[in-house]
């Protein structure tokens, strides 16, 4: 029902529900079990997996054989998400992560180009250059997003927080250089001006120092 009118159920578990996780993994734990018995290392989370082989040749089994479950079971795999990858070159998108390779060859992850806009969307709307609010308020704004997003992504590649620290640091400074009455973006002199110590001493959430402390060992 919707409101007094009735409607007919489509197929499948609408996106987003939050049931479809709990359907997803009771309907798809066959395909684990199947999985492992051909001995592919499989990750899945609901509906989205990744199937980790060795070869080319092994990767096109594996898809044979998920190709061959999904058939039975009624179930029609992505047209476009599904697809054979090397990590060495294109690397893959999983969970908001993206996958691959670094020239020395380790296999690693850091936010995927979708995961950096949509914070940076979200950071925009909150450092327009003409926002009114004091220096501070502005910062711990910010500081909810940031830690809410360094939760998710602290396991990233190093280089992920700096870049985005800089990125912030730039947004404020052009804030700062606004109601100084100049024009333009933060740039040259302003990192003088208003140093990384400047905004640390506003309350800042440095990703790069939260990285940093994450990684010391536990005391004792």
């Amino acid at each position: 029902m919707d409101g007094l009118k009735e409607w007919e159920p489509e197929a499948g578990a609408p996106q987003g529900a939050v049931l479809s996780p709990l359907l997803s993994n009771i309907y798809l734990n066959p395909l684990d079990h199947r999985m492992a018995a051909q001995g592919f290392a499989m990750v899945r989370y609901a509906d989205d997996f990744v199937i980790l082989c060795r070869s080319q040749a092994e990767a096109e089994a594996a898809l044979t054989q998920v190709r061959q479950w999904c058939e039975a079971e009624g179930l029609v795999l992505h047209p476009t998400k599904t697809q054979i990858v090397d990590v060495r070159t294109g690397g893959f998108d999983f969970l908001g992560y993206h996958f691959q390779t670094t020239r020395r060859g380790d296999l690693t992850h850091w936010p995927r180009k979708k995961s950096l806009d949509q914070l940076k969307d979200t950071l925009r709307a909150k450092t327009k250059r003409t926002d009114g609010r004091a220096l501070q308020c502005i910062i711990a704004d910010i500081n909810r997003t940031l830690r809410g997003w360094f939760g998710y992504f602290q396991h990233s590649y190093h280089t992920t927080f700096a870049y985005v620290d800089r990125w912030v640091r730039g947004r404020l400074r052009s804030i700062l250089r606004k109601r100084a009455g100049h024009t333009g973006r933060g740039r040259g002199v302003d990192h003088q001006r208003w140093p990384n110590a400047f905004f640390a001493g506003h309350g800042y959430f440095s990703l790069e120092a939260a990285f940093a402390a994450a990684r010391q060992p536990p005391c004792g």
